[in-house]
């Protein structure tokens, strides 16, 4: 009796993807025997890339995995990801792994030109910097810097613009780092710091931050282009839509004059 095949998800790619929370096989014969007649019948069809998601429940996978060409592509929490092209008249496919941290910062200005700054804890100079932190997986770079705000300060805000990107190419974990800027508008200006990251936190004549010698030019620059857009009426504003293939949520940014 030939042995029976994994179902699996395909993707828009050619590839398919089995899950072994969704198809668990804890017998190893039984596992290899199905592994290898999938394998047969995803290159007869002419699929690229075949992907298995194995759960730490399901760990003898992957040495049967590893023994059948798979590769580690990544691990997250307690899902390791293994990854293997089998289109044979087609160079391999499959891209790297995330390779970029995301974070966002905020320019707050409130209506007497002073910018919200904090000082974070654990440093060994008392730099002044503007609120910010990384991207959590999942969500929007807007919602991001309006959180890290919050948390930080406690200052409620809404979004104006996007005023900068910045991209470095040497950060943690041997990734890049990209860095959003946005500008909001405060709706509150009561400050409580959180104790737990942030060590000070007050609102800063914006000419003091310019000048200021615990400012580092960064923090500068992002200030400074943020005033001269807004006295040029120049934003950079989001849409929020969704993709026309995958019909998945995106945020389009795209410069435009502010209105008069």
């Amino acid at each position: 009796m030939p042995a029976s095949t994994f179902t699996g998800k395909l993707d828009i790619h050619k590839g398919v993807t089995v899950s072994s929370a969704e198809e668990p096989c804890p017998d190893v014969k039984e596992f290899t025997a199905r592994l290898e007649a999938s394998l047969r019948k995803w290159q007869d069809a002419k699929l690229r890339g075949v992907w298995f998601r194995v759960t730490v429940n399901h760990v003898q996978w992957i040495p049967i995995l590893a023994q059948n060409g798979f590769i580690i592509h990544n691990a997250y929490g307690d899902i390791i990801t293994m990854c293997r092209w089998i289109q044979r008249d087609e160079t391999n496919r499959i891209p790297n792994y995330a390779h970029n941290m995301v974070g966002a910062g905020a320019v707050v200005i409130n209506d007497r030109n002073q910018v919200l700054v904090v000082q974070e804890r654990y440093r060994d100079r008392p730099y002044w910097k503007l609120p910010g932190g990384y991207v959590d997986p999942g969500e929007d770079i807007v919602c991001a810097a309006q959180r890290e705000v919050l948390e930080e300060t406690n200052v409620r805000t809404e979004f104006e613009s996007l005023v900068t990107v910045r991209h470095s190419l040497e950060a943690v974990f041997g990734c890049s780092d990209l860095y959003f800027v946005v500008r909001l508008r405060p709706l509150t200006s009561e400050i409580t710091k959180q104790d737990v990251e942030i060590d000070n936190a007050k609102w800063m004549d914006v000419d003091e931050f310019l000048s200021h010698p615990e400012v580092h030019e960064n923090n500068r620059l992002f200030v400074r282009n943020c005033i001269e857009n807004k006295s040029n009426g120049i934003m950079m504003v989001r849409d929020t839509t969704f993709h026309p293939i995958t019909q998945k949520p995106q945020a389009l940014y795209y410069i435009t004059k502010a209105p008069s």
